[in-house]
């Protein structure tokens, strides 16, 4: 039986991402924008999956009746030694664009032509009323590209190139990113979990 689901983001990409791979799972797929008056929690956890429990337990507290859902993710340059890891949304500062990020990877890469190898790293904790249900981890391998190519997707999107492609995600269609992207395959064991529960 489907049933509703609140994404802890304000970001609507992300959101239309999430609704976009989980289909019909839930009758409704809401946000943030559901919650007006939750204060966002400070991310000061030193991993992924921490902040994504701080997010998922923070939303679920001020809702404790609905199915929470969290996801933390990023990119991990090996060049720059995991950067910017769990500070890629705010990699170029606290005022930070997509736009900037960019900008900023590309200019901490300049020089670096061999190894640029990559990855995207997902972690998606479920909550509800204050405790975590469970938690699922998704990565994609890839590459940073020389330059950006493509319109589509967001963040660093359109300078990674994903293993067994020429495409970066900005180029490559919703549908095959989707298929493979380290979001994709946190919420497709997601899928499996709640399928599977009683």
């Amino acid at each position: 039986m489907a049933r509703p689901l609140i994404v802890a983001t304000h970001n609507a990409h992300k959101t239309g991402e999430m609704r976009a791979i989980l289909g019909d799972l839930f009758e409704e797929i809401e946000d943030l924008t559901s919650i007006p008056d939750l204060v966002p929690p400070e991310e000061d956890g030193d991993s992924f999956a921490a902040n994504s429990a701080i997010k998922a337990l923070a939303a679920s507290r001020e809702r404790p009746d609905a199915l929470i859902l969290a996801d933390d993710s990023g990119l991990e340059v090996d060049a720059l030694h995991g950067a910017p890891g769990i500070y890629s949304s705010r990699f170029s500062g606290e005022d930070a664009t997509d736009a900037s990020n960019r900008e900023k990877l590309i200019a901490d890469l300049d020089g670096i032509d061999e190894p640029r190898t990559a990855r995207f790293r997902c972690v998606i904790t479920v909550a509800r009323g204050g405790e975590v249900l469970a938690s699922f981890h998704g990565i994609v391998e890839g590459q940073i590209a020389l330059e950006m190519t493509g319109e589509g997707g967001f963040g660093y999107d359109p300078l990674f190139i994903p293993d067994g492609f020429e495409s970066s995600f900005g180029q490559l269609s919703e549908e095959v990113k989707n298929s493979m992207s380290h979001r994709g395959r946190a919420l497709e064991q997601f899928r499996e979990w709640w399928n599977g529960r009683p």
